[in-house]
This record gives C-alpha cells, structure tokens and sequence, in this order.
C-alpha cells in the first residue's frame, strides 16, 4: 500500500499530532475574523524546526498547500485554510531559548505567547514593547507575521523595530538563517523585514531573536473625559505638539465607552462622550511635570474631567478595560466588522467626522477605538439582523468601502496591524499601484514559487 502525506506525517510524527477528525481539527479551520470555517484535510503540531522542514518539504512534493497558524488571533482571516491541505500550528513551539541581558536580546520559538515574554524580561528589569491588545493569547511567530503593534507602538514602534533576526523554513523545507544579533547591520537586502508582515506568505519563523530595552523606571497614566470624539482627537495633536511623546495615547469614542460601562473593572466618568489614555514613562522625576503638560493641552481641547491612575492595581483597571473593547463589542452583537486604518494624526478629527457621517448614512451602529498617537483607528461596525439580509449587507458593504475610500482621501493607509489576509484584498489595488502589486507578486514567487504557503492571501 502506498502510503499517503498525511500518513507519512503521521508515521514520522505520531498520529496524535496529525489531526484529521472534524472535533478536533474545527479549531484549527477559523479565527477571530468572524469570516467563517475553511475547510482542510489535517492540523499538524509541529514542535521543532525539524518537523516543519518534514512538513514542507513533503507538502510540496505533493503539491498541498500549507497555511502557517499561531494562536489564531488574528482578525483578517490571515490563518484561514482557503484552499485547504495542511494547517501547520506552531502552538507547541512555546520555549524561550534565551534572555541575554548583557547584549539586550531575547530568542525565542514562535509559539511563545507575547505576554508570557513581557512577563520573564520584564522580571530581569528588561522591557520588550510590543504590546497587541491579545497579548495574553497571541504568539510571537503570529506578531511577526502581522508585524503586530499595540498602544506602546506610539512611542516605541511595532514588531518590526524589534526583530533582529529570523530562523525561517521555506515551501519544500530548505532553512534559511537570516538578520544577526547586533543593533546594527546593513549585510546584504534587509530580508528579516521581508518576512516580518508577510502574513506567512514567504517562510515559516522557527525561531525569533528579539532586541530588548531597559525597563522604564516608572510609568505614570492619566485618562482624560471629553465631551465627543472630535475633541479627544484634537487633544492628541495637542499633546504633540507640547512636545510630548507618551509611551500610549488611546482613543475610545462614546459608543466604546458606553459598551464598557458595568462590563470592565474601570467606571468611566458618567456623560463621557469620548475618553483618552495617556500613559508616559522615564525617570519619575520627570513624569510629573509631563503630566501636567499632557493635562493642559487635553483641557485646551475640551476636557471635561482629568483623572491620574493613583496605583498600580487603578492603572491595571484601565488597560483591562481598555483590552476588553474588541471582546466585549463581539460579545454584544452579532457581527462585529472591524477596520484597522490608519490616517496621519492630523486627520483624525476629519476622519471621525467622516465615519460618523458613513454610519448615519447607511445607519449602522459604529464603535471607534485605537492607538491615536500613531493615528491607527480600530473602526467596527456592529450588525445585529439576521445574516442574509440582502439590504443590510449591501449597507454594510457601502459603510466598509466609505470608511476605506476616506482613510485613503485622507492620505492613510487601509491596514495598520492587523494584515490584509482575506478581510481587506479588496482594497489593495485601491492603495497600491500596478507596478507595486507586480512587484510584489514577484516577491512571493521568488520565496515560493508554485503558491503553496498561504495561498490567497493579501492580493486579490
């Protein structure tokens, strides 16, 4: 009898960590995109760079396609198996081999969930940045693939920053070294920023050098009430232009607010129509008076109450709260359709003028939340009818392209850190010109060329 690839894998690995029956494979065929079950023929656990080389060198001797996963968090529908084959999980790579605090690095396999680093550095009085607001689920492998950012992003920069250098296998299982140890080095293409927010379509990471920072010595937090949107975002460019720079400066607009209320351990002031967190960080000598800088331009703008975070456990409070506006806007309704743009700071203000003018107009309830200071909203329309409504999805479908056709008026951009996976490939030629797209699709054939690794992804 000739044995099949998936009864190879299984011989090779076990058949505990080839997983082919529909119970136990379901979770690995959906994500937190909210687009629906993708049907594929097995799950495989992988647990060393080895036994991802075995995947896809089998996987393209047989011509399977293969879609790399972490935790699943994603909300693109960038781990979604669309032309079925084999869904690789590196969920059980989860060992950081390194923490050098001499040389400020950390290496780590790609199933490390990102709080669980934050966690072990941050005991040695080292810091790493990145902080998605699923940092308690999401892996390492998955933020380089989304080049993932977070509320820190503002001050320090996203996954990108921090990624010094990559063990990666590509489609028929050749392993490629690639980046260095060291802050600096200009050897050769800068390949290690090719994977990183490639959605998986080039290599899998089997193994992630990070660079790390000194942990600030003290943080102080300040959440500032306003009357609406609009002038919560005026305050952000007046924070800047104070010549401050807060390590986090989030935005979350009444609807956001309202949805949080008796939900989150944080009680926002009653009548807030918009709210800003400002979180800065350095020596505390100096955060006071950063503070009072911070307050003033947020009471230029309009605020109506100023509230400082007088411990830790009151600072814990508002970021939980904070990292419960995406689940708990899906919790409440039936579809929540998000949208990660990002418009220059400036913007901001026009931008939600704009949104709440598209909501009224095709009268769909609208939630805005996001990292303000970097100009990266995170816009969701909340549905509640019955799915197949015909109207109510040509309405929704209107508000999704008018959100993105002013984003790019505005001189934006339609993806912030979220990826473009299948939720967005729409729109891509809507940024991006022929030649680019072009050259692009160059790119992908150069590291896969028969379109196996993550195929359908990003381009329409």
């Amino acid at each position: 009898m000739t044995l099949d690839v998936y009864q190879l894998l299984g011989r090779e690995l076990g058949p505990s960590r080839v997983i082919r029956d529909e119970e136990r494979l379901e979770r690995f065929l959906i994500d937190e995109s909210g687009l629906g079950r993708y049907p594929a023929e097995c799950a495989v656990l992988v647990e060393s760079r080895a036994e991802v080389e075995l995947v896809l060198r089998l996987a393209r001797e047989h011509r399977l396609p293969v879609t790399p996963r972490g935790a699943g968090s994603g909300m693109t529908g960038g781990a979604l198996p669309v032309r079925g084959g084999i869904v690789l999980s590196t969920e059980r790579m989860t060992a950081i081999r390194e923490i050098d605090e001499d040389d400020l690095l950390a290496v780590v396999e790609p199933g490390v969930i990102t709080g669980d680093l934050i966690a072990a550095v941050e005991a040695r009085g080292l810091f790493y940045p990145p902080d998605p607001a699923s940092l308690a689920s999401c892996s390492l492998g998955g933020n380089v693939a989304e080049n993932a950012g977070g509320p820190r992003a503002f001050r320090y920069g996203v996954t990108r920053e921090y990624v010094l250098g990559l063990e990666t296998v590509l489609m028929g299982g050749e392993t490629v070294r690639m980046g260095r140890r060291t802050p600096k080095g200009v050897t050769g293409y800068d390949t290690v920023a090719a994977i990183v927010g490639s959605e998986g379509t080039f290599a899998v990471a089997t193994e992630i050098t990070l660079k790390l920072l000194p942990k600030p010595p003290a943080v102080a937090t300040l959440l500032a009430a306003f009357p609406d949107a609009l002038a919560a975002g005026r305050a952000v460019g007046g924070i800047i232009k104070a010549g401050e720079r807060p390590r986090a400066l989030e935005l979350l607009d009444r609807a956001t607010i309202d949805h949080l209320r008796g939900r989150a351990p944080y009680r926002f002031p009653e009548g807030a129509g918009a709210a800003l967190i400002v979180e800065l960080d350095g020596a505390p000598e100096g955060l006071e008076a950063q503070l009072l800088r911070c307050a003033a331009a947020c009471e230029a703008a309009g605020a109506c109450e100023l509230l400082v975070a007088s411990d830790e456990q009151q600072r814990r409070d508002l970021w939980e709260t904070r990292r419960r506006a995406n689940p708990t806007l899906k919790m409440l309704h039936r579809r929540k359709i998000p949208e990660d743009v990002v418009v220059p700071r400036s913007a901001i203000p026009e931008m939600l003028r704009r949104v709440d003018a598209i909501a009224a107009a095709e009268r769909v309830q609208c939630a805005t939340y996001g990292h303000a200071g970097d100009g990266n909203l995170h816009i969701n329309l909340l549905v509640d009818d019955e799915p197949g409504d015909v109207a109510r999805d040509q309405a929704i479908e209107r508000a999704k392209d008018g959100i993105i056709r002013a984003t790019l008026d505005l001189r934006g951009t339609l993806a912030g850190e979220h990826g473009v996976g299948l939720l967005k490939q729409k729109y891509v030629p809507w940024e991006q010109a022929p030649p680019l797209l072009a050259l692009q699709r160059r790119m992908k054939r150069a590291f896969d060329p028969d379109d196996l690794l993550n195929p359908g992804k990003i381009f329409p």
